[in-house]
């Protein structure tokens, strides 16, 4: 059985499991009649163009966990900041740990997804907020909202600054075949309150894995929002991450994306203005081998006036593996007084790696400043001659020259342990031990 027909067969069985409120009930249900007409998507859709998923559904995906595998903390702790305190949200095979998790009740609600869209006492916050912003068009997208289960579920009350980073874990075991996991978080940042957010999806063995998941994120007025995304995954892992973010009134949102790892990874990021003098910040570093490959498609909706825009995105493509960079800037005739920018820089150091990006600006607004840059090249062999002569091995004259690339990017991380734990992985994937930090 085709792994599209696997789905729609499960969804009668996951539907009659699922004590939903009626209008729940309709929207999962328009959500896998899209998925039912669109199916997976291909590459004969202009944003597929450059990523084909088919020999991932070639896989006998398990779509239901059997049930929670435990974990030891000693066996995962290398995925933590555990430098830090933060609260933890973990889940194993798409099933919430309790044993891992460390939650609070510190005046903020952050508990599982499965409990709001079931419990009475959410329904007024999930009818505002759930599905809402995500695409309801997008196949994938609907796929997860029509088998929306488990997750994070994250709102800080207005005027709130939550002193320790929270962090979102999805494990998985590998104990089954082949796995097929669909988290769905849900982010509601009150006005004037404060969060760091850290992401990480990990698989702990080499069964496949294809995960779908989405996001929504939601800041209020003057609401400060710092998320960052870790994919650093075994090489069988594969994942398709849609987020979605809606921001009110000068609101702050940054969003770090850190591509190291994994198999097939396309990034939909999505930010839409709902405000004047909003601050949005798209920024990341993609260093992948082999055959690799990573997709980043995002889009900046400008929709009010007074608003600024900032997109950094750094690849560093080795063997066979390939990068996309789709990113779009849309400017509304409203949004007067735009302030827009893009850059994606990229250095092919493989000979067989391969670089698709495609820069785009829609503008009709006649007030505005908007710009993108789009640069690909290899390591600057003069560069490297010189350190070498200086006496620095040529790895690490390499690794310096990449820390120097990526470092508009890194300065940028506001979590000091995280920063550290990015300077790690980037020099494990140089293969080199650095003497400074990034």
């Amino acid at each position: 059985m085709e792994l599209k027909e696997k789905m729609l067969a499960s969804f009668m069985a996951f539907e009659e499991k699922i004590k939903d409120n009626e209008d729940l009930h309709e929207v999962r249900n328009h959500a896998i009649k899209n998925f039912e007409n669109k199916g997976f998507p291909t590459k004969k859709e202009e944003a597929w163009k450059y990523t084909s998923l088919n020999a991932i559904l070639k896989n006998d995906f398990s779509v239901f966990p059997k049930k929670d595998n435990a974990i030891e903390f000693k066996d995962v702790k290398k995925y933590f900041l555990h430098e830090i305190d933060t609260y933890k949200v973990v889940f194993i095979d798409g099933i919430f740990s309790s044993f891992l998790s460390s939650t609070t009740h510190e005046g903020l609600d952050v508990c599982l997804m499965s409990s709001a869209l079931t419990k009475p006492k959410y329904k007024m916050v999930i009818d505002t907020y759930f599905n809402q912003i995500a695409s309801k068009e997008e196949s994938l997208t609907s796929l997860n909202t029509a088998f929306s289960l488990e997750g994070a579920y994250i709102n800080i009350p207005k005027s709130k600054v939550v002193e320790k980073p929270i962090e979102i874990i999805y494990f998985s075991t590998g104990n089954e075949a082949a796995l097929m996991v669909q988290p769905r978080n849900l982010v509601i940042v009150g006005e004037n309150a404060h969060v760091q957010i850290v992401e990480r999806h990990q698989s702990l063995n080499s069964n496949p894995v294809l995960t779908n998941s989405v996001t929504e994120i939601f800041a209020q007025k003057r609401a400060i929002v710092d998320y960052y995304k870790i994919q650093n995954d075994v090489q069988t892992a594969n994942l398709i991450d849609n987020t979605y973010i809606a921001q009110k009134q000068e609101s702050r949102v940054a969003v770090h994306t850190f591509s190291f790892g994994g198999n097939i990874t396309r990034n939909n990021l999505n930010f839409y203005h709902q405000g004047e003098r909003i601050d949005s910040t798209l920024k990341g570093i993609t260093i992948i081998g082999d055959k690799q490959h990573v997709d980043h498609y995002t889009l900046v909706h400008h929709a009010q006036p007074n608003c600024e825009s900032h997109q950094n995105y750094k690849t560093i493509l080795d063997g066979q593996s390939t990068g996309v960079f789709n990113g779009k800037i849309y400017v509304e005739k409203e949004a007067q007084k735009t302030d827009a920018f893009q850059q994606n820089n990229n250095i092919l150091i493989g000979d067989k790696a391969t670089i698709n990006a495609k820069p785009q600006l829609e503008i009709f607004a006649d007030d505005v400043k908007c710009s993108h840059g789009c640069t690909i090249g290899q390591l600057d062999e003069s560069a490297m001659f010189y350190m070498q002569q200086r006496g620095i091995p040529k790895k690490e004259a390499k690794a310096l020259l990449m820390y120097a690339f990526t470092s508009e990017v890194t300065s940028s991380i506001k979590i000091p342990e995280l920063k550290a734990k990015i300077a790690r992985i980037i020099a494990d994937k140089l293969g080199v031990k650095m003497g400074f930090d990034l």
